[in-house]
């Protein structure tokens, strides 16, 4: 019996030494990339930190090893390799050679996650809000209401909804003013403006931009998707002029309004043309026209730039995968013209035939933010009313993954770009 504990303990004591560490592959050999993030997510809720790998098979992840973090993974079909300690000081010395073109970024803290979305039901998806559910990483909803009440400053990162902030309901007027969806949300729209104080939703709106904008310049991250990333330059572009026809906001624009909007006040664009026709499904010119993109849905790609993983830690983070080359997907907003993005704003995805970026960052204040085209990653063309995208089908989407560098970002310590 002695003899049997002792054997058991020696096995235990090998069991420890021999795996020191817990390594998640990101390359192709990961079974599910997107709940991987959520993994690293829920490590970092246990206080264990973890080591991102700058394109080390694909950014992998690596922590202390635990066997609740092993079991984990297990439960959440994650794929995982048990190592050593000497096999991880291998991996971090392969790292650090100044030939190649890898660096490790600890992730130490949990971001606070808030998705900016309306309280009543869209008819319509939003990509951020389904893989945050599917990766198992934990969000908060807010909205008008607690945007003004100053409730960002309890959070890390905001994800913008598929908003108009413009106060023109996403240019939907055209094809949808009798639906019921469409009416509903002008009601709730107008009912929280006029709650707010405010006599428009436009004006409503404006102010939750000019909050949003704060929360960036005080350290805060965004990210934005779809008709997002225009609707809240074109506001902020538009502080003080009526771009609101009547059927918008019940008396007309300002015919003067094109040459009073100040770029000045944008994060990424410039020089844009706002859209006056109602019945056009479009908020400026920012967005490539998708009738004039003359490619089809079978080879359209965009490619991802390869940074310094060294030298610029930022974009290097934020443009992890396991390819290159991205399946592209349309939205109201599908790609943003490269005529009007500002000369500092970084590239990180393009599809540079058609002159347009789909993937862009920029700094602003102390903070960050980011700009992803497209509606839903894993539906190239998504409808009003479509059904969700089941993400159980496209556990390796690299398109989702851009996202989730997103989320995971604010968990780095944070490092600016260098010049």
């Amino acid at each position: 019996m002695k003899h049997s504990v002792i054997v058991v303990m020696l096995l235990l004591l090998l069991k420890t030494a021999t795996a020191a560490y817990l390594l998640i592959p990101m390359d192709e050999t990961q079974s599910n990339h997107l709940k991987a993030y959520g993994i690293a997510y829920w490590t970092l809720e246990k206080e264990v930190e973890v080591d991102w790998l700058l394109n080390y098979r694909g950014g992998s992840f690596m922590c202390r090893y635990y066997e609740n973090i092993e079991q984990e993974c297990i439960v959440r079909g994650v794929s995982y390799e048990v190592i050593a300690d000497a096999q991880s000081t291998a991996i971090l010395t392969e790292i650090s050679n100044p030939e190649v073109n890898m660096d490790v970024v600890k992730l130490f803290k949990v971001p606070k996650i808030a998705v900016y979305s309306p309280k009543n039901k869209q008819p319509w998806d939003d990509a951020v809000t389904l893989v945050l559910t599917y990766a198992e990483i934990p969000y908060d909803v807010v909205y008008d209401q607690e945007v003004m009440e100053g409730k960002l400053t309890m959070y890390d990162w905001l994800h913008l909804h598929h908003e108009d902030f413009t106060g023109q309901y996403g240019k939907f007027w055209g094809r949808y003013r009798n639906a019921a969806w469409y009416r509903e949300n002008v009601r709730v729209n107008e009912e929280i403006a006029h709650q707010l104080g405010f006599a428009k939703v436009s004006q409503c709106k404006l102010a939750v931009a000019k909050k949003i904008r704060d929360f960036v310049a005080g350290g805060g991250y965004l990210f934005a998707m779809c008709s997002a990333p225009d609707s809240f330059d074109v506001a902020l572009a538009a502080d003080g002029v009526d771009i609101c026809d009547a059927m918008f906001d019940g008396d007309g624009m300002d015919p003067d309004a094109q040459q009073k909007l100040n770029y000045n006040n944008c994060f990424a664009f410039q020089n844009f043309t706002i859209s006056t026709n109602p019945y056009e499904y479009e908020i400026s010119s920012i967005d490539i026209d998708p009738r004039k993109r003359k490619i089809s849905p079978e080879n359209d790609y965009f490619s991802l730039f390869e940074f310094s993983a060294k030298w610029d830690p930022v974009p290097s983070m934020l443009c992890q995968n396991h390819t290159m080359l991205i399946k592209g997907f349309m939205g109201q907003t599908t790609a943003f013209r490269d005529e009007y993005i500002k000369p500092e704003v970084l590239r990180m995805g393009e599809t540079k035939s058609l002159h347009e970026a789909r993937y862009i960052h920029g700094e602003f204040g102390h903070g960050m933010w980011t700009f992803y085209g497209g509606h839903d990653p894993e539906d190239y063309r998504h409808f009003v009313g479509d059904p969700k995208t089941d993400l159980s089908l496209h556990p390796n989407s690299p398109g989702y993954r851009l996202i989730l560098n997103n989320v995971l970002f604010p968990a780095a310590k944070k490092k600016k770009r260098k010049t």
